[in-house]
C-alpha cells in the first residue's frame, strides 16, 4: 500500500518536472519571438557587420537590468530574457529532482543531483 503512494507521488513530480519543461521551453520561445520581431520594429534599418565580433552591452549581461529593460520592451533584453528562462528551465528541473529525493529520503540520488546542481550554479554564477 505504501509503494502504492510513493509512486503516486513520484508520478505526480514527474508530472510536474514535465510541466515545468514545457512551460519553460514555451515561455523561451515566445519572449524570443517576440524579441525578434520587437527587434524588427524597432531597428528597420539595422544592418550587421559580420566581420568584427562585437560582444553584448553591459546592460545585457546583468540579470536585474536584463529583466528591468524587458518590461519596457527593449528587444535585445527580452531576447535575452528568453534565453535566461530556457537556461533556467533544465536547473530547475535539477531542482525539482533534488526535491524528490530529499522527499523520497534516497540518499545517493540526493548526493548525486546535489553535485550535480552545485556544478550548475557553480557555472552561472561563478
Amino acid at each position: 500500500m505504501n509503494n502504492n503512494a510513493d509512486n503516486t507521488g513520484s508520478e505526480k513530480m514527474r508530472l510536474w518536472m514535465s510541466r515545468l519543461l514545457r512551460t519553460g521551453v514555451i515561455t523561451s520561445v515566445i519572449l524570443i519571438i517576440t524579441g525578434g520581431v520587437l527587434f524588427f520594429i524597432q531597428h528597420p534599418h539595422t544592418s550587421f557587420a559580420y566581420k568584427d565580433f562585437m560582444g553584448e552591452p553591459s546592460r545585457l549581461r546583468r540579470v536585474t537590468d536584463i529583466i528591468h529593460d524587458a518590461f519596457l520592451l527593449r528587444s535585445r533584453s527580452v531576447i535575452q530574457l528568453g534565453i535566461l528562462v530556457l537556461i533556467a528551465t533544465p536547473v530547475m528541473r535539477v531542482l525539482f529532482s533534488l526535491m524528490e529525493f530529499i522527499i523520497t529520503r534516497d540518499k545517493i540520488y540526493i548526493l548525486i543531483t546535489g553535485i550535480v546542481f552545485s556544478l550548475l550554479l557553480f557555472s552561472l554564477f561563478a
